[in-house]
């Protein structure tokens, strides 16, 4: 199982695709399926039947992604669709994002776990206003890496002018929203790519229709984007799940053992590490730390494991363990962005419930500073969220919660909000 994990923290790499309605998503991604072998043979008959049904010559890429009938029909994406595929030194997932902003609840959850973004722009059409909104949203969803991938080169003949005058107008509006020097301490790097997803051009192969061009393919930039937590120091985060005490009577060595359950959600911990329980604030020891029954002698991100710690400290569900060194005061408010997922407008009189990491609180709205218009990226008064709505929000807590700045830390600087009545998550949050 450790094994596993370690190879799942060198090679995984969470990335979404993004763009307007016809930029060639789902095209994108089924040529990268294509490319890499990695499409099944009773599929691809399946999609060469479809193409021969709508009277096209080639086979039509695009149907590997759109899952939903509603979407094979009408030719669009509307769901989230998730796509597996391996490259031999790396895996990949693959979030394939609506375009409509009447989606944009489903792009904000696909892009909530994407390490990298690949913003397409049709060449033909330039930097669009669905383009502007895509790139505010992975800038506020705080991906790293932004791909800009000018596509349908094929369809202005392979024109370099084109491609440089778009280039110049997107990082002309990155610097305007402050992409290109965002605060996200990992820093975002913006890369451009000319390509044809439908002839393949720079995605897999080079091909020879732009010899122009000298960086790297889709799939090299992919190669080389370093994975999820390596590039910057994390402070260790362990959201305790449960607390694991046997109540096996006939093993004495069981009697008193007492270990902490959860998965580090950023960092790493090594025995002998002064720790800190939040909120209450007390302190210890890493004892020992546990992997099914691997005895390691540190753990780090992603990994699930069980703590042992010097002291009999009173520990439960909710509480965050982190070292001593690096701990945050708890908080009773917290300013957030929030996206609204719900068809319930959100209501500043109700109470809410915040789920952070493992722990509950209910809330209060105490504040709805601004909303922010996604196509003109403009803030405007607001006083109340409609669903898909984007807004900078003050919560009031019953609880506190050990937070950090989401620009620091995605799992501990992000929240979902539930409607207490129906149980139902309307919201999710950034914590500023």
């Amino acid at each position: 199982m450790s094994n596993m994990t370690t190879q799942h923290n060198d090679s995984l790499l969470r990335f979404m695709t993004c763009g307007s309605v016809d930029d060639g998503k789902s095209t994108l991604i089924g040529r990268l399926l294509f490319d890499t072998k990695t499409i099944l043979a009773d599929t691809l008959t399946q999609m060469t039947r479809t193409s021969e049904k709508r009277g096209l010559t080639a086979v039509d890429l695009s149907l590997l992604t759109d899952g939903l009938q509603a979407e094979r029909e009408q030719g669009i994406t509307i769901d989230v669709a998730y796509r597996y595929f391996s490259t031999g030194t790396r895996k990949y997932i693959i979030a394939d994002a609506p375009g409509h902003e009447q989606y944009t609840r489903n792009m904000v959850t696909a892009a909530s776990t994407a390490n990298l973004a690949i913003i397409l722009i049709d060449a033909r059409r330039g930097v669009l206003t669905q383009t502007r909104r895509h790139s505010y949203l992975a800038h506020l969803v705080g991906i790293p890496h932004i791909v800009v991938a000018v596509n349908k080169m094929d369809l202005v003949n392979y024109d370099q002018a084109i491609y440089d005058k778009i280039c110049a107008d997107y990082l002309a509006f990155a610097n305007e929203i402050g992409l290109a020097q965002s605060k996200v301490a990992a820093g975002h790097d913006i890369s451009f790519i000319p390509m044809s997803a439908l002839n393949g051009d720079m995605l897999v192969d080079r091909l020879d229709n732009m010899p122009w061009y000298t960086g790297n393919t889709m799939i090299e930039i992919l190669e080389a984007t370093p994975p999820a937590h390596s590039e910057h120091a994390e402070p260790f985060r362990f959201p305790v799940q449960f607390v694991c005490r046997p109540h096996a009577s006939d093993n004495h060595d069981l009697h008193d053992f007492r270990g902490f359950m959860g998965r580090i959600e950023s960092g790493e911990i090594t025995v002998g590490d002064a720790v800190t329980v939040l909120p209450n604030g007390y302190q210890s020891k890493v004892k020992a730390i546990q992997l099914g029954d691997e005895q390691l002698q540190s753990a780090t991100t992603e990994q699930s494991v069980t703590l042992l710690l010097e002291d009999e400290i009173d520990t439960s569900r909710g509480d965050m363990i982190v070292k001593t060194a690096e701990a945050n005061e708890p908080v009773k408010q917290i300013d957030a962005f929030v996206c609204w997922l719900s068809e319930t407008p959100m209501s500043t009189a109700r109470t809410y419930v915040i789920r952070h990491t493992t722990r509950e609180s209910k809330a209060k709205v105490s504040a709805i500073h601004y909303k922010v218009d996604v196509n003109t990226l403009e803030e405007q008064a607001s006083v109340d969220l409609k669903m898909n709505d984007i807004a900078r929000i003050t919560f009031k807590l019953a609880q506190p919660l050990m937070i950090d700045s989401y620009s620091i830390n995605r799992a501990t600087g992000a929240f979902i909000v539930i409607d207490e009545s129906t149980n139902n998550t309307v919201g999710a949050g950034m914590i500023v």
